[in-house]
C-alpha cells in the first residue's frame, strides 16, 4: 500500500477550467470519495490520477514518485468505468485475465489467478459466461474482479454503482467495501451520490466547479459542515436566513422571520448585525403537540402542512413563519397531528449551524 498525493493539479479544457488548483492526499490502504454534483470536475481529477488526462498544471505522486507525466498502462492503477467496459466476445474469465495477458502473464498463471480473484467476488461459477449473459450488478462484479486480477496498485472507480437499481446499489456497497478491504488497496472513488460516499468512505472531499471545498470524515463533515452550500449538499437540511442580534461566549442569538434563535454553535467570522444563514438538519428537530411540555427556548408555533411515511422514518412539512421547514424521525416519535392542524417546533441550539453572509452568498451560488 501506498499514498497517492495530488499537488495543485490543474486541468484545462479550452477555456473551461474543469479542476481548478486541487492538492489532497490519500492514504494507503484508504477508501477515499471524490463527491460533487454533475459537471463538478470530480471525473476529470480520476481521470488525471489514471494517466488518462496529463495535467495544465501541478504534479501526481504515488509515494515518492511523480508520475505526472507517465503513461496510464505504467501506473498500475486498476480502473473501474461506470459502463463496466467489459468485452462483449469474451468470456467472464477472459474479461478478468485480459490485463494480465497483457502484463505478460504465462496463461496458466493468468487463469489462476482470475478464477482466485472471481472467487473474491463471487463470480466463479460464471466463468464461462458471456457478460451479455450477467445481470448488472453481476458485470459490475466482473469489471472489479478485472481491476483487482492486476494487483494494482489504486483501485480507480468512476461512479461504479450508477447503472444499477437502488437495491442492487445497497448490496454492491458492501461487496465493495469488503472486497476493498480484503486486497487493502488505496482506493479513489468517484460519485455524485451523498449516500454512497457517507456510507462507505473513509475520508471525502467534496469538489465543487473543479475546487475541494471540504474535506475530512463523512460524519465530521456531515455533523459539522465548513459552509452552507456542503450542508446542502450533504443530506437533507433547512436553509433559513436571520441577522446575527447578539453573542456571548459560547452561544448567538440570531433574528429571523419566526423570532430569535438561540444557537451554540459561533461563527468566528460573524458580526452583531450581520447576515447569516442557519442549517439544520431534519432528524434535529423535534415536532411537540400544542400545549404539551417544552425547553423555554427555541420553541416556535408551526402548522403542519403535510406528513409522508416512509418506513423507518417519516416527514412532516412544517410552515414556520414564512418558511417550509422538515422534519423527521422514527413515526413513533412525532405526535400524530395531522396536515392543517397546529404544533410546536423545538430548535435544538446545538443543533444550529451558522454561517456568515459572504459564506451564504457563496454558497447559495448555482446550488
Amino acid at each position: 500500500m501506498i499514498p497517492l498525493r495530488l499537488e495543485h493539479v490543474t486541468k484545462r479544457f479550452g477555456q473551461v477550467v474543469a479542476v481548478d488548483d486541487v492538492s489532497l492526499m490519500v492514504e494507503p490502504g484508504e477508501l477515499f470519495f471524490l463527491l460533487g454534483p454533475s459537471g463538478c470536475g470530480k471525473t476529470t481529477l480520476l481521470r488525471v490520477i489514471a494517466g488518462f488526462y496529463e495535467p495544465d498544471g501541478g504534479r501526481v505522486f504515488f509515494g515518492d514518485r511523480d508520475v505526472t507525466a507517465r503513461p496510464p498502462h505504467r501506473r498500475n492503477c486498476g480502473m473501474v468505468f461506470q459502463n463496466y467496459a467489459l468485452w462483449p466476445h469474451m468470456s467472464v474469465l477472459d474479461n478478468v485475465a485480459f490485463g494480465l495477458g497483457v502484463r505478460g502473464v504465462g496463461r496458466s498463471e493468468r487463469r489462476r489467478r482470475a478464477m482466485e480473484v472471481l472467487g473474491v467476488v463471487r463470480m466463479s461459477e460464471f466463468a464461462r459466461r458471456k457478460p451479455t449473459q450477467l445481470s448488472g450488478g453481476q458485470q459490475q462484479r466482473v469489471a472489479l474482479a478485472r481491476a483487482l486480477a492486476i494487483e494494482p496498485d489504486y483501485l480507480l472507480l468512476d461512479e461504479p454503482l450508477s447503472n444499477l437499481d437502488a437495491k442492487l446499489r445497497l448490496q454492491m456497497r458492501t461487496e465493495i467495501r469488503r472486497m476493498q478491504r480484503a486486497h487493502r488497496v488505496t482506493s479513489v472513488y468517484v460519485t455524485h451520490d451523498q449516500d454512497e460516499a457517507l456510507s462507505m468512505a473513509d475520508r471525502l472531499a467534496v469538489v465543487r466547479e473543479g475546487r475541494v471545498v471540504a474535506l475530512g470524515t463523512p460524519r465530521g463533515l456531515y455533523q459539522d459542515p465548513p459552509t452552507a452550500w456542503v450542508a446542502g449538499f450533504l443530506g437533507a437540511t433547512n436553509l433559513l436566513e436571520g441577522e446575527l442580534v447578539g453573542r456571548e461566549a459560547g452561544a448567538v442569538e440570531i433574528g429571523t422571520a419566526f423570532g430569535n434563535l438561540r444557537a451554540d454553535r459561533v461563527p468566528p467570522e460573524a458580526n452583531v448585525g450581520q447576515g447569516v444563514t442557519i442549517s439544520v438538519r431534519p432528524e434535529d428537530l423535534r415536532l411537540l403537540p400544542t400545549g404539551s411540555a417544552a425547553p423555554q427556548e427555541n420553541v416556535f408555533d408551526v402548522e403542519v402542512l403535510s406528513r409522508t411515511f416512509q418506513g423507518e422514518t417519516e416527514q412532516a412539512r412544517v410552515r414556520l413563519g414564512p418558511h417550509e421547514v422538515v422534519v423527521s424521525g422514527r413515526p413513533t416519535d412525532l405526535p400524530p397531528t395531522g396536515a392543517g392542524e397546529k404544533a410546536r417546533l423545538f430548535i435544538p441550539p446545538e443543533a444550529v449551524r451558522v454561517y456568515a453572509e459572504e459564506n451564504a452568498a457563496v454558497s447559495a451560488q448555482t446550488s
